[in-house]
C-alpha cells in the first residue's frame, strides 16, 4: 500500500502553511492533496500559490492532487470550483457532483465527500472517469469488502487511515458562533485554532471538534494497527490527515508499519504520544466511531 496526505482541512497563516509542505516534500508520502475544501472564506493561499506548491511536492517526487471545496454556496464558490477544476496542471479530487460532472470524460479523483457506499455509484463513477475512489470515513471493513467485490477495472481504492474525522459540514460557521460573530464578518478566528476548537459535553467529555462550518471528531481516527486487514481488504492506499505538529513523524511511523519495521502495538503507543487526543478506530469494526478495538488479525 502507498501513503497520502489529505488536503488541509485547517486555517493555518500562510508561513506556516509553506514551511508544512517544505517539510512533507522530504517525507515519505506518496501523494499529497492540495487546496481549501473547508471553507470559501479562507485565503491564506489561493490558487496559484498551491499549484506553486504542488510544483515542488511535485519535483520531489510526489503525486500531486488537487481537491475541490465541499459544500458550494454561492456563485463565487462555484466559480472556484470551475478554476480548481480547469488548473491544467494536476489531477483534481472532485468533492461535489459539480465537479464530477465538469470533470466527465477526464481521469479524476472520486472524493470521500461523494458519499460512495454502493458498487452500482462506485460504477458510475468509474465510467464517467474516476481512477481512484476514497471512501466515506465510516465505511467498515464488511463494507468495503463487499463494495471491492465488483470494483471496476483500472479504479484504486483510498482509505482515511488518519486524522480526525471529517464528519459533517454546515451553511453555519459554528466557529465564529462561538465567538458571537456573524460568519460574514467571522474575523478569521479559525487561525487561532490550528487543529481546531474542542467541544466537550456538560459532562466534560470530549465530543466534537468545531472546524469552521466543518465539524470533526473529537478523537483522532488511527487505522494503524488494521494495515493488514486493510491490505487484504484491497485498499490500496492509505490517507492522513495533516495535523499541526508532529505531521511528518506520523508519516514516517506509517511508513515503518507498512515496511513491517515496527510492530502494532509500538506504534499505538507511539501515535499515542503523537496524535493531539485519544485514538478511535471503530469504523472499521462496524462499531461506533469514537471507540478505540485492539487490532485484530
Amino acid at each position: 500500500m502507498k501513503l497520502s496526505l489529505g488536503p488541509l482541512l485547517y486555517y493555518w497563516p500562510r508561513a506556516a502553511v509553506l514551511a508544512f509542505y517544505e517539510q512533507i516534500a522530504a517525507s515519505a508520502v506518496d501523494t499529497v492533496y492540495l487546496g481549501e475544501v473547508v471553507c470559501s472564506r479562507r485565503h491564506e493561499l489561493r490558487l496559484p500559490d498551491w499549484i506553486d506548491v504542488g510544483r515542488t511536492l511535485a519535483g520531489a517526487g510526489k503525486e500531486v492532487v488537487l481537491s475541490t471545496p465541499v459544500l458550494l454556496e454561492s456563485e463565487s464558490d462555484v466559480k472556484a470550483m470551475r478554476r480548481v477544476v480547469a488548473n491544467g496542471s494536476f489531477t483534481v479530487e472532485a468533492n461535489d457532483m459539480g465537479a464530477v460532472h465538469l470533470l466527465s470524460g477526464t481521469p479524476f479523483v472520486a472524493g470521500p465527500h461523494l458519499n460512495v457506499y454502493n458498487p452500482q455509484t462506485l460504477a458510475l463513477l468509474a465510467a464517467l472517469g474516476a481512477r481512484r475512489w476514497v471512501a466515506p470515513v465510516e465505511v467498515t471493513r464488511a463494507i468495503f469488502v463487499r463494495m471491492l467485490a465488483d470494483l471496476p477495472g483500472g479504479v484504486e481504492t483510498e482509505m482515511f487511515g488518519y486524522g480526525r474525522l471529517p464528519l459533517a459540514h454546515s451553511a453555519r460557521c459554528f466557529t465564529a458562533r462561538r465567538n458571537n460573530l456573524p460568519k460574514d464578518d467571522c474575523r478569521f478566528t479559525c487561525l487561532q485554532h490550528p487543529d481546531g476548537l474542542a467541544l466537550d459535553t456538560q459532562e466534560g467529555e470530549p465530543f466534537l471538534v468545531l472546524n469552521g462550518v466543518q465539524t470533526q471528531s473529537a478523537q483522532v481516527h488511527a487505522l494503524c494497527g488494521e494495515l493488514e486487514s486493510m491490505a487484504q481488504a484491497g485498499v490500496d492506499i492509505v490517507r492522513l490527515s495533516p495535523q499541526s505538529a508532529h505531521t511528518p513523524e506520523v508519516i514516517a511511523l506509517y511508513k515503518a508499519r507498512l515496511a513491517g519495521n515496527i510492530s502494532k502495538d509500538e506504534a499505538s503507543a507511539a501515535l499515542r504520544g503523537l496524535a493531539p487526543a485519544a485514538l478511535c478506530n471503530g469504523y472499521w469494526y462496524g462499531k461506533s466511531g469514537r471507540n478505540h478495538v485492539e487490532a485484530q488479525a
